[in-house]
């Protein structure tokens, strides 16, 4: 299976990147999601990013790597990361690698747009 991305960047000030990821996110479909959030993020002068990961199946350390890469960016821009709508065994690894100390989860995209001052 391959990686399906969707970009949405929200706001009034367009400063939130809403990013929702389908199917697969491994070695092979890292580099892609990299690639084009990172260029967005640099074009809107994103500043929050909001991750939808409801519809993702699986995820490596790649996928990890590159999560951990946009919150970095992200960070720089004194933004915040939020995770919403996670499924359990991407959860799971989520909770091993100890994302969550420092991104937060929201159950949905809706509580996480919220959090960030838009909905």
């Amino acid at each position: 299976m391959s990686l399906t991305i969707d970009f949405d960047v929200k706001g009034s000030a367009s400063n939130i990147l809403l990013i929702r990821l389908s199917g697969e996110l491994d070695h092979h479909t890292a580099a892609t999601l990299r690639e084009q959030a990172t260029n967005l993020i640099e074009e809107h002068r994103i500043t929050h990013i909001v991750l939808n990961l409801e519809n993702l199946t699986f995820m490596d350390s790649s996928g990890l790597g590159v999560i951990l890469g946009r919150y970095k960016q992200i960070k720089q821009q004194n933004g915040e990361m939020v995770v919403c709508a996670i499924s359990p065994s991407v959860k799971r690894l989520f909770d091993l690698s100890g994302l969550f100390k420092i991104i937060r989860m929201e159950p949905s995209e809706e509580n996480a747009l919220q959090r960030l001052g838009v909905a």
